[in-house]
């Protein structure tokens, strides 16, 4: 009997055009599985829509709140309809930074310095010398993060706008000069490092992350064989400490500025990370062997209740 498989796309978040994208490319990958699948463009009535679909099995592309953060997992738990990646626990704890640097600096993993306050403090003055990071405690793909450079005599001003629609609190980070590095985990155990270089500023924005040309993958990496295990070694980690399951990503900073620290710092763990074709996870998948196709179906094949 072929297995109904629901792919939830899109959703209530500011991430809804990424998780459209996810959705469309894993859809019509499972389908040349042999899946039988319905998109399902996720609302507020998401859970009558699933009592209707009856699927065997959820696949959850959605990305950022509303979808990633343990809510849509909730959900799939209550109607008994196996899911991929995290359960509600991880996606949840994940989602929220601060907590999950908590647990993460807890299991020996290496975070950046930083406090949660609420926006309008972080408007009124520096909470830290500059240069530091500010950015929403649970939203993803680096929506509304701002870098407050070493020169900048003033905080972002942007931060109390009356129609700033990231929510009140922030957490303010030590800046990490150096690379931007990431690696998979997948089955429980880490796949490779891609040094993700934007073709323009200096880090990993949204646009150097979804526009065309707006960043450049080396993979492998080009660091010395030390740095690469330590990172794989810290994404296992991380995951772990985390009670991620299925597939996840996560992101690090390595100073090899001249001078620098030589630190690798792990920023967040993306509990539900961007699955186009060209997306990182099926990049460093296909590194390893492992095609689109297949990926989507050991993720479907993995899926369960109480994850």
């Amino acid at each position: 009997m072929t297995k109904h498989v629901a792919v939830l796309m899109g959703g209530l978040s500011a991430e809804r055009s990424v998780s459209l994208k996810s959705g469309a490319a894993c859809a019509l990958a499972l389908e040349g599985e042999g899946y039988r699948v319905t998109r399902v463009d996720v609302g507020h009535d998401l859970s009558d829509a699933l009592s209707h679909l009856k699927p065997d099995v959820v696949f959850n592309a959605l990305h950022g709140r509303y979808g990633e953060d343990g809510i849509v997992q909730g959900i799939l738990e209550m109607l008994r309809i196996p899911y991929t990646h995290s359960g509600v626990l991880a996606s949840s704890l994940a989602m929220q930074k601060d907590r999950a640097k908590a647990v993460m600096k807890a299991a020996g993993v290496p975070v950046a310095e930083g406090v949660t306050i609420s926006r309008f403090e972080a408007a009124k003055a520096h909470v830290m010398p500059p240069p530091y990071v500010v950015k929403p405690v649970n939203e993803g793909s680096s929506v509304g993060v701002i870098l407050v450079r070493e020169d900048r005599t003033h905080p972002p001003q942007e931060l109390a706008r009356a129609d700033w629609p990231y929510g009140d609190t922030v957490l303010v980070e030590r800046y990490i000069p150096g690379r931007e590095l990431t690696c998979a985990v997948m089955d429980g155990r880490a796949l490779g490092v891609i040094d993700i270089r934007p073709s323009t500023g200096v880090f990993y924005d949204f646009d150097a992350k979804y526009a065309k040309g707006g960043s450049i993958h080396v993979l492998p990496a080009e660091i010395l064989p030390n740095i690469y295990h330590l990172v794989q070694k810290l994404a296992l980690t991380a995951h772990q400490s985390l009670g991620c399951r299925g597939v996840s990503r996560a992101d690090f900073r390595y100073d090899d500025t001249p001078g620098g620290t030589g630190e690798v710092i792990c920023l967040e763990v993306n509990t539900q990370p961007g699955m186009t074709e060209t997306s990182l996870v099926p990049e460093l998948a296909a590194h390893a062997g492992i095609g689109f196709g297949e990926l989507v179906r050991w993720m479907v094949e993995d899926a369960s209740n109480e994850r």
